[in-house]
């Protein structure tokens, strides 16, 4: 793949255009926007979770609490077992075990019953205070939003010019060596073609002999290591 003065040229312009990108990127703006946004799709998420596990929780709490109502209900039945078995004479011992046994249970639910109040009570919590940072963040969302569209409108005739000028000079590059070229800016590899200094590329890595011959006649070899074209100066 022969390099040409054109996809240079065109690396050229696209390194003034990533500039900008750059220089916007690092505004206090677009940072507390990103912030912001970033907040809000996380917590959208840890909401819709929060919810989901206090519905089940309160199911589980009103689950437990009919037991215990229903525990009391029979325990209380059991009150006025001893006067009606001590006159007809029946043994009440094995009364007395069941109610043991039922008060032993209606406790233990109790305590259950307890500790799920607690937790519904936190993720209750949780969720409230999720809730008004989510709220605030989305008001800081919508006023850097804002102001970096100012920042970044100032710059729109740069953009369109550089954009232009780009759009001119591709034309006469080959589609499959500009595609690979964008893909690789999309990596967030820059610069994307660089000299053979010496028998290395830019990132260090020393090349083959036999891909050194490659690059004679102003051919481009991809680096092993970071996928730069290389080419021969």
């Amino acid at each position: 793949m022969p390099v040409s003065n054109e996809l240079l040229e065109y690396q050229q312009l696209d390194g003034e255009l990533r500039k900008i990108e750059q220089e916007l990127a690092s505004t206090e703006e677009w940072k507390k926007f990103s912030q912001a946004k970033k907040f809000i799709d996380s917590a959208q998420v840890r909401l819709e979770s929060l919810d989901k596990h206090a519905m089940e929780l309160r199911t589980l709490r009103d689950d437990l609490a009919n037991r215990a109502e229903e525990m009391t209900k029979t325990i209380a039945e059991y009150a006025d077992l001893d006067e009606i078995l001590e006159e007809s004479g029946g043994d009440i011992s094995f009364y007395k075990k069941n109610a043991q046994s039922l008060l032993e249970k209606l406790r233990n639910v109790k305590g259950e019953l307890n500790k799920l109040l607690s937790e519904v009570n936190s993720v209750s919590e949780e969720f409230k205070k999720l809730k008004e940072q989510t709220i605030a963040m989305q008001k800081q969302r919508k006023e850097y939003n804002e102001k970096f569209k100012k920042l970044r409108d100032a710059r729109a005739e740069e953009v369109k010019n550089l954009s232009a000028k780009l759009d001119a000079v591709s034309k006469n590059i080959a589609p499959p060596i500009l595609e690979r070229y964008k893909q690789k800016r999309k990596e967030r590899i820059f610069p994307i073609v660089v000299p053979l200094k010496g028998d290395f590329c830019i990132c260090g890595f020393e090349f083959p002999k036999y891909h050194q011959s490659e690059l004679a006649g102003g051919n481009v070899v991809e680096c092993e290591n970071c996928r730069r074209f290389v080419y021969k100066p």
